[in-house]
C-alpha cells in the first residue's frame, strides 16, 4: 500500500473529508487529493501534522512495505508417498522390523490428526505424518539401522494411542527405547532427558523428533509455546546433542546436519520473536 493509499483509507475510516483533513495538516484542499493519487509525497514537515490527524504514528504512516502474499505450506511432504518410500526402502534394505513398524504405527495412529498451522485452522493433518518424515529425515542421513528407524515409527505410540511398551509386538531393545521416549506422569524433565541419554538409539530418536518439532513451531505454535520450545531446547536438547557427538561416533556424520538444522531454526526464531517485541 502507498503513502498515499494509506492516507485515503485512513481518512475514510476516520469519517474525514478531504477538506477537513487539509484544514488540520494546513494545506489545501488540492495538495490531499494530490497526496492521495500518489502525485507527489508530503514534504518531512508535514508528516508529524498528517499523522496526528490521522492519529496514527509517523512509522505506520510512511512505512510502506507491504504484507507478501505467501502460503504457508500444511505439510511439507506427501504422507503416501513417504509412506511407499519407507516401504520401498524397507523391502530393499531388509529392514524387517521397520517394514512391520510402518503398518503398525499406521494402524495405531489411524484417526489421529493436528491443526495444519495458525494460518489454515480448518485443516487437519493426519499424525502419521511426522514419524513418517523423521523416518525419511533419518533414512537421508545415512541412518540405516532397522532398530531406529523403528523407534523412530512407534516413538509417540504409547503416549498417544494408550499402549505400554512392553505390549508393542517389537524387539525388547525397540520397546526399552520407545519407553524412554515416552514421557510419563510424575516425571520431570531433567530425568526424562537423562533416561534419553543413556541410550544410544533413544538419544538420535530424540534429536530426529526435536529437528522435526522445530521446523513447524512457528506456524504451528503460540508466541508463549515457541519461547517455552526455544528455552527447553537449549537447556536439555543441546546438552542431548553433545553427548551423541561425544559418546555415540555412529551418528557423528548424522548429528552435525541435525544440529545446524536445529540451530538454525532456533536462532531465527529467537530473532523474530526479539524484533517482535521492540
Amino acid at each position: 500500500m502507498t503513502v498515499g493509499e494509506k492516507i485515503s483509507e485512513r481518512r475514510e475510516s476516520l469519517g474525514m473529508t478531504q477538506q477537513e483533513l487539509a484544514e488540520q495538516v494546513f494545506v489545501s484542499e488540492e495538495v490531499i487529493r494530490a497526496w492521495e493519487s500518489d502525485q507527489f509525497l508530503p514534504e518531512g514537515n508535514c508528516y508529524a501534522r498528517i499523522a496526528d490527524a490521522l492519529q496514527i504514528s509517523v512509522k505506520e504512516l510512511f512505512e510502506t512495505e507491504s504484507k507478501p502474499s505467501w502460503t504457508v505450506k500444511d505439510r511439507m511432504f506427501s504422507e503416501s508417498r513417504m509412506f511407499t518410500r519407507l516401504k520401498t526402502l524397507a523391502q530393499v534394505e531388509h529392514l524387517d522390523q521397520t517394514w512391520k513398524a510402518l503398518s503398525y504405527a499406521q494402524n495405531m495412529h489411524k484417526g489421529g490428526v493436528r491443526k495444519a498451522n495458525k494460518f489454515n485452522p480448518e485443516i487437519e493433518i493426519p499424525y502419521i505424518i511426522h514419524p513418517l518424515m523423521m523416518a525419511c529425515h533419518a533414512h537421508a542421513l545415512g541412518i540405516r539401522s532397522d532398530e531406529v528407524l523403528t523407534v523412530i515409527l512407534l516413538h509417540d505410540v504409547c503416549e498417544d494411542c494408550d499402549v505400554k511398551a512392553f505390549e508393542l509386538p517389537f524387539s525388547e531393545s525397540v520397546q526399552h527405547s520407545v519407553a524412554l521416549l515416552t514421557k510419563y506422569e510424575g516425571q520431570t524433565t531433567e530425568e526424562y532427558y537423562e533416561g534419553i541419554a543413556n541410550d544410544s538409539t533413544a538419544a538420535i530418536v530424540k534429536a530426529l523428533d526435536r529437528c522435526n518439532n522445530i521446523s513447524t513451531m512457528a506456524s504451528a505454535f503460540s508466541r508463549k509455546k515457541m519461547i517455552e520450545y526455544v528455552d527447553e531446547t537449549e537447556k536439555y536438547v543441546y546438552p542431548l546433542l553433545q553427548k551423541i557427538k561425544d559418546d555415540y561416533m555412529d551418528y557423528s556424520d548424522a548429528i552435525y546436519v541435525i544440529k545446524y538444522q536445529i540451530l538454525s531454526v532456533i536462532e531465527t526464531v529467537k530473532a523474530m520473536i526479539m524484533q517482535a517485541k521492540a
